[in-house]
């Protein structure tokens, strides 16, 4: 007489734990919205209203589109939010794998959003500026104009020094990747090739700007592959019958 029993990477969960699967759900929702947020704010909403070469028509463009300025910082930081909680979910996900490469693999990316709560401080300061009607007749428009362009470019070099420790953050995620059974190879090494591509390429804005880096990007498409992984297929084992 034999017996039968299902096994999968869900079993023996404590109470009161998430399953595999569900930390992948909830780690994909996380990316998922992030994939959302980002190129509102980054490639629509700011670029519409920064002109790199004019600090007063920046401050024009802001002043004219006060709510869509507020809108791009709340959506940077609905972006910190999931990154935080993103992190969280992959360390479950990953930890039967590797407990403290798991760990380490989350901490860099609570860094890295700490750094992106500190750059996002700059647009912050630039609200502060922009009601601050005493400063302005204190300190001269031209001035202010300028600290207000100011802050916006040390947001995005602060966020660009930031993304080197997300790549970092990206190859240590795709190793832990590799060393699970339960997630496809083929996935650790995008992440992993991914992280290079996030690396090389912002690190080189910082020691060689001369030097276009941009077509590394293309590299991020891992992300996006491993985020469809998550929602549709991720926690989820194929049936063992033991007899």
């Amino acid at each position: 007489m034999s017996q039968s029993y299902i096994m999968t990477t869900n079993s023996h969960q404590n109470d009161g734990e998430i399953t595999l699967r569900q930390a992948a759900v909830i780690a994909g929702i996380g990316i998922l919205l992030m994939v959302l947020s980002v190129p509102i704010a980054e490639f629509q909403i700011f670029p519409s209203l920064i002109d790199s070469q004019s600090p007063e028509a920046t401050t024009k463009n802001i002043l004219n589109n006060k709510t869509l300025f507020i809108t791009g910082i709340f959506l940077n930081f609905v972006t910190i939010i999931c990154d935080i909680v993103v992190a969280w979910a992959l360390y479950v996900f990953l930890k039967p794998s590797g407990k403290s490469l798991a760990l380490l693999a989350a901490w860099f990316r609570l860094i890295y959003a700490g750094i992106y709560l500190i750059a996002l401080f700059n647009l912050i300061k630039i609200l502060n500026l922009l009601t601050a009607d005493k400063y302005f007749m204190a300190i001269g428009q031209d001035q202010i104009y300028d600290q207000i362009l100011f802050y916006f470019k040390s947001f995005g070099r602060e966020m660009e020094f930031g993304l080197i420790l997300f790549g970092i953050y990206l190859g240590i995620l795709g190793y832990v990747a590799l060393k699970a059974s339960y997630i496809p190879k083929v996935i650790s090494w995008l992440l992993i090739i991914a992280g290079l591509g996030y690396f090389i390429s912002y690190l080189g804005k910082f020691l060689y700007p001369e030097i276009n880096t941009e077509i590394l990007m293309i590299t991020f498409f891992g992300e996006l592959i491993f985020m469809v992984w998550l929602l549709i297929k991720g926690g989820r084992t194929p049936k063992l019958n033991i007899e």
